[in-house]
Order: structure tokens, then C-alpha cells, then sequence
């Protein structure tokens, strides 16, 4: 009997133990289904820049330096005289009423003709030629003045003076254009160049109606070239040393072109 008491006591015991030991297993995991369950932390801000518009670049017209940089001193140099030179004793003077002195004609497409105390050039050729020379003196040495005044011209057309022109037709050619610029060429040897590229010149008007007061002063190989008392530029040649005088007038286009020069005065150079 007391060993029946025994055994159930222990079997008692024994159910009371398995029981306790799955309630200890069994709760936790009840609780953590009903925990909340855990997520994962959120991720770290970054540090993303917003957009931003394409970078110019800056001009910096005055750049920083490290000491005051000063500006640089001018070269005081002698002032160049811009008049012609003081009139010298007269050599001759024209006011084209002798067509004696001048080779003159006409043709269906060019004149020179004297006229109104002056000697008028016009050509209706595109892309002709017109000159025409006095018959004396020779010049050598000389100080000259002449208006030249274009009626009918425009853009590149050219009028001016021929200098020292000599029997084999070798000269130089002082040029204004319509368009305000100077040149001045020189044909010697069956070939053309220049000394003084076209180059712009302001001392006188461009177009037509105009009028300008040419000076040119000639001594041995050095020539000055004024416009309206202004003084344009100097050319140092020794090619030729004398001959005679002319005026011309080129078409550079279609238009017609009429230029006339008047009040003809040619002195001697002063002395020094």
C-alpha cells in the first residue's frame, strides 16, 4: 500500500514537473509573439547638395598684383611739324586756263577738258584708268599745292596726283579714295608697289560733293604728303629724282567718276 502511495506521489510529482518546465518554455515565446516586434533602424542621413547652375567663368579685367604696378612713363620724343613747310619763291602757278600746258581729250567714255579755271577728269568705264601731265616744267625739287575736288565718286574709286613722271612713264602716284583712305604707289621698272599701303586716312571727307587742299613737298629722296594742312606721311625713295607732274583718276566699280582740280601752285622747297 505504501509503496502505491509512492508511486503515484512520484508520478504526481514527475507531471507537476513536466508541466512547470513547458509553462517556462511556453511563456516567453507567448510573450514575444505578442511583444512588438523590432525593425531595423533608419538609415543614416546623407549629406546629398542640392543642384546647382553651371559655373561662368569671371572675367577679371583688373588682376589683383602683390606691389602697386605704376604706369609705364612716355618717351617725350621731338614734335613732328603736321603743316607743310613755309612756303618758298614761286616756281609757277595754274589756274588751267592754258590748254597748252595740258594733254587734254575726249572719247565716248572719258574727258579732260579745262573748264571754270579747272582741270576736270571723268571716266564712265568700270574699272578704267584717266590721267593726264603737264608739259613743263620738269620738277625736282618742289613744294606743291593743289584742290581736288570729286563730283561723281564713291567706295574704293581713286583721284590724286602723279609725281616725278618720267619719259619711260616711271612715277609715283599719291592716291586718296572715296572711301577716306591714302596710298601712295610707285611704277618703276615695268612694276607697281607701294611704299604706303592703303591706310585710312580723317583729314578729309569721304564721297561726293567734296574738296580737299593736297600738299606735297619733294626734296632729293624725301617726300612729305599733307591733306587739308594735316600731315599724312613721309616717304624716303631714291628711285627717281625729277620729272613732271599729272593728275588721275581710277573707277573701281560701274559709277561714273568726275573729279576736277584747280588753283595750281608749285614754289621751291625753303631752306633749313
Amino acid at each position: 500500500m505504501k509503496d502505491r502511495i509512492h508511486q503515484s506521489g512520484a508520478s504526481e510529482f514527475n507531471m507537476r514537473a513536466i508541466l512547470y518546465a513547458t509553462l517556462i518554455l511556453f511563456i516567453p515565446i507567448v510573450l514575444a509573439a505578442c511583444l512588438p516586434q523590432p525593425t531595423s533602424l533608419p538609415p543614416e542621413p546623407t549629406n546629398t547638395p542640392s543642384p546647382t547652375s553651371t559655373p561662368t567663368v569671371t572675367v577679371i579685367w583688373f588682376p589683383p598684383t602683390a606691389t602697386n604696378t605704376p604706369f609705364p612713363t612716355p618717351v617725350i620724343t621731338p614734335t613732328l611739324d603736321l603743316h607743310p613747310p613755309d612756303t618758298g619763291d614761286l616756281i609757277f602757278s595754274d589756274d588751267f586756263s592754258d590748254p597748252s600746258q595740258w594733254l587734254l581729250g575726249q572719247t565716248a567714255s572719258t574727258s579732260i577738258a579745262l573748264g571754270n579755271n579747272a582741270l576736270t577728269l571723268a571716266l564712265d568705264q568700270p574699272g578704267g584708268y584717266l590721267y593726264t601731265l603737264r608739259k613743263s616744267p620738269t620738277l625736282a625739287d618742289f613744294l606743291l599745292e593743289v584742290t581736288a575736288s570729286p563730283s561723281l565718286c564713291r567706295g574704293e574709286d581713286e583721284y590724286g596726283l602723279l609725281l616725278r613722271v618720267s619719259s619711260a612713264m616711271e612715277f609715283y602716284r599719291f592716291s586718296l579714295s572715296c572711301d577716306g583712305y591714302v596710298r601712295l604707289d610707285r611704277y618703276l621698272k615695268g612694276k607697281a608697289s607701294s611704299p604706303v599701303p592703303k591706310t585710312l586716312s580723317g583729314a578729309f571727307p569721304p564721297g561726293a560733293p567734296s574738296s580737299a587742299r593736297l600738299a606735297v613737298s619733294a626734296k632729293g629722296k624725301e617726300f612729305q604728303f599733307y591733306i587739308n594742312d594735316e600731315y599724312q606721311f613721309t616717304v624716303k625713295d631714291p628711285s627717281l629724282i625729277e620729272g613732271s607732274l599729272g593728275f588721275f583718276v581710277r573707277s573701281a566699280g560701274d559709277n561714273a567718276l568726275t573729279v576736277s582740280f584747280s588753283d595750281l601752285v608749285v614754289r621751291k622747297v625753303p631752306l633749313k
